[in-house]
């Protein structure tokens, strides 16, 4: 007598199930990188604004200044000793390089600007109060 089991699962289900899951992660992943995408611009638009304050900041406290050398280390987004507005902000996001502010720029021209290399590789302009151009 043979008796055989009909248990388990056959190749053809086994594939179908394979294929759901690739179709799942094939509208996760695109989503989950908007999203990330969407996060690192939002920081870098705040990191913006708070130099921005910091800035103009220090420009009220020093009367005649009108430029702002702000630089950052782009490894831990430490702000460096050296910059004047290191009294006023600590640290900005990792990867963010900063312009130097001019709070004295008009028109459509940016008072300073940031770039991220997860954003690509084009930088983003705001103005003297940190707003995005």
């Amino acid at each position: 007598m043979n008796i055989r089991s009909n248990k388990g699962f056959t190749l053809v289900e086994i594939m179908i199930v394979v294929v759901i899951i690739g179709l799942l992660a094939a509208m996760a992943i695109p989503a989950f990188q908007k999203v990330r995408t969407n996060s690192i611009g939002k920081a870098m638009e705040n990191d913006a604004r708070q130099i921005a304050s910091a800035a103009q900041q220090y420009i009220l406290d020093n009367a005649g200044q009108t430029t702002v050398t702000v630089s950052a280390n782009t490894q831990d987004g430490v702000i460096a000793t050296t910059s004047p507005v290191a009294e006023y902000v600590k640290k900005i996001s990792k990867g963010t390089t900063v312009g130097n502010y001019n709070g004295t720029v008009t028109g459509t021209n940016p008072a300073f600007s940031m770039s991220n290399p997860q954003l690509g590789s084009t930088s983003v302009g705001f103005d003297a109060e940190g707003k995005k151009l």
